[in-house]
């Protein structure tokens, strides 16, 4: 009997990662797009250094390269030799060719404070901070620390670092002190560049008062430049912070750009590790400028026409690579937001697409499910008809979101375009091309040209359909290059599972039309009796019933099954709680996946814990399920959400 259930489990294996249905571009978005076949992936597959090389010289360069790539595994350099300057891609060439009056960033604040920098102004900006930092003792190769609001002050700090030759760390400005402290220390910054405060619902963040606490116990910061944004009172300690507009008020109106080696380190981005202290990833400049470039171009369709709005923060790779790089570097019209969606109410995000006529947004998943927990209410009553690309960013979307998405916000006629990559690729990876791909709700699709992406099994043998580890076999431009002041710790992280590839810890499944289903993070992965199940596919079977807005699936330890499965779930407005509901939820599950992939638990909540930029810790879900003292809750958005889960989970158990 028990060879007949797992049998029967394994033959009603059902998932949403086969979903059926197909969604294709319309004649007109195909017919105005940047590419219109795929003759670039045959010519990518071809040539691959010289794919690249062609789209290097989409910038300018003060000298060419002499050698394409340079390749000593796991160490690439890119366009060796060659020279050209970041901020000189972004902003120099622009006023050059006439379109310094073109409208760069339009910024809102959130009680409806409004600013347009040209592109001109971003280039006076840009060179009087330069030289503003310059007179602070701040040369190429020295790290400046940038931990900043949401305002256009964000992108002019790290492209007047760009232009100098400065090594940029941005730091999310919602981190704690002991965070900035960490990442200023490893990066052994010498200035600090802030604010006296942000904005976060109705509620004044006080950046200034957290970064004395952060640089009182950094002895290689020498200096605190301080942007007045918040008219929020703040010490100023005398010889070491300086006021951003009165630096910048005593400083040239030109900075010659620095010529920049196409290896030279742009910037130093944080992110986590599942141990130890934080990952500082180096992007050298030549290779990053043109993978974010050229990935600008043809996952957004971007056209000088677009107002393009990416809702991240600058304080991620996000935003360093489509907010302030790549869509800069291109040259178009972008929309920066300093607030929140639901406030003061929850059709913020679609007053301001009606408000700028925005045509592509650029958003995340818990973002999207978020909306469809509030309702239909709120973007039905905006003007939304702008729009005309929608992108995905920051975890896999299950297809229910994907569906609300496009027929909701996109009202049936926007390509979307949902986007695998990470702090570490520096650029997307895998993604449909709007104009060409017939795309799947729930699927990244393929990997871009130019990008050679797998699925691996555990004995690293590639595989051509089904499931595994998602791993890349050959460098790319704008890769890492390592990790700040530990290269064994880039060795063993990235290189070490399989030889010759790249592992960045997520899991794949690909479909017998080669179409890539992106699982998450592999130790997302529960090995339920026997059977690897991915949280995402039984997260996805759970949004998929009406009653659920969101739901995040863990595994925890059980003397039966090994793991068993333990669901949190937030309800759309409407629906009530309960056993009921709970048994309801569970054969639902049933009937999309199999009964192998029923949770034993399912706790309601209000809120999942989730950190800043909006992804939920499942680590944090672990701790609870599993009874264990609470882990870090350092990077929370909110950290009293755990706790009332964990009083919730232990009522109930």
């Amino acid at each position: 009997m028990p060879d007949e259930n797992k049998q029967k489990n394994q033959g009603t294996m059902k998932t949403l990662l086969e979903e059926t249905r197909t969604f294709r571009p319309s004649e007109e978005f195909k017919k105005n797009a940047n590419v219109k076949d795929d003759s670039i992936y045959k010519e990518a597959g071809k040539n691959r250094e010289a794919f690249w090389a062609k789209y290097a010289q989409d910038l300018e360069w003060y000298k060419k390269w002499d050698k394409v790539l340079e390749w000593k595994a796991p160490f690439a350099k890119w366009f060796v030799g060659g020279k050209l300057n970041a901020s000189y891609n972004c902003l120099d060439r622009h006023v050059k060719a006439g379109n310094g009056g073109k409208a760069a960033i339009l910024w809102e604040g959130e009680e409806g404070e409004q600013r347009t920098l040209t592109y001109e102004d971003m280039y006076k900006a840009v060179n009087k901070l330069a030289n503003a930092i310059k007179a602070l003792g701040v040369a190429k190769g020295d790290r400046v620390a940038i931990y900043m609001p949401m305002i256009p002050e964000a992108s002019i700090a790290m492209l007047a670092c760009a232009r100098i030759g400065a090594i940029h760390t941005v730091i999310f400005g919602g981190f704690s002190s002991d965070s900035l402290k960490d990442r200023i220390d490893d990066a052994q910054a010498k200035l600090l560049i802030t604010a006296d405060g942000g904005a976060r619902r109705g509620k004044m963040v006080p950046l200034k008062e957290v970064a004395d606490v952060a640089a009182a116990s950094c002895p290689s910061i020498k200096h605190v430049l301080v942007v007045k944004h918040a008219s929020n009172p703040v010490n100023m300690k005398t010889g070491r912070d300086i006021w951003y507009h009165e630096a910048v008020e005593k400083a040239a109106d030109y900075c010659e750009p620095e010529k920049m080696d196409a290896e030279d380190i742009l910037f130093i981005l944080y992110t986590s590790g599942t141990t130890g202290k934080p990952k500082g990833i180096i992007h050298t400049t030549g290779g990053y400028m043109t993978s974010v470039t050229a990935t600008a171009k043809w996952v957004f369709d971007l056209k000088k026409s677009d107002v393009y709005w990416c809702t991240a923060d600058v304080g991620w790779v996000t935003g360093h690579s489509y907010i302030t790089y790549g869509p800069m570097s291109n040259g178009v019209t972008q929309v920066m937001f300093e607030g929140t969606p639901d406030y003061p109410e929850r059709n913020r995000f679609w007053k301001i697409i009606e408000k700028y006529k925005v045509t592509i947004l650029y958003t995340a998943p818990t973002a999207i499910r978020a909306f469809m927990k509030w309702g239909t209410q709120w973007p039905e009553g905006c003007d939304l008809s702008s729009l005309r690309l929608l992108g995905t960013v920051g975890e896999p979307i299950n297809p229910e979101a994907w569906i609300w998405y496009h027929e909701v916000i996109g009202k049936g006629k926007c390509p979307i375009v949902d986007t695998w990559w990470q702090t570490e690729t520096g650029s997307i990876m895998i993604s449909p091309i709007p104009g060409i791909t017939t795309t799947k709700p729930g699927s990244a699709y393929r990997p871009l040209p130019g990008i050679e992406a797998t699925a691996l099994t555990a004995e690293g043998k590639e595989i051509t359909e089904g499931g595994g580890y998602l791993a890349i076999k050959n460098p790319w431009p704008s890769m890492l290059r390592g990790i700040w002041g530990n290269e064994q710790r880039y060795k063993d992280t990235y290189w070490s599972r399989w030889e010759g590839y790249y592992f960045p810890g997520d899991g794949a499944r690909i479909d017998p039309e080669g179409y890539f289903w992106l699982l998450g993070r592999v130790d997302d992965i529960m090995l339920v009796a026997g059977h690897n199940i991915g949280t995402m596919e039984v997260e996805s079977a759970l949004v998929d019933h009406p009653s659920v807005a969101e739901a995040a699936v863990v595994g925890i330890k059980d003397d039966v099954k090994g793991t068993a499965i333990a669901a949190f779930v937030i309800l759309k407005e409407g629906n009530k709680a309960g056993k009921e509901l709970e048994d309801v939820l569970k054969k639902h599950v049933d009937g999309k996946i199999g009964a192998i992939a029923r949770p034993s638990k399912i706790i309601f909540s209000a809120e999942l814990p989730k950190t800043r930029s909006g992804k939920i810790m499942r680590r944090l879900l672990r701790d609870i399920g599993e009874g264990r003292a609470l882990g870090d809750v350092t990077t929370l958005a909110d950290a009293s959400v755990v706790e009332a889960l964990k009083t919730k989970y232990d009522d109930e158990t």
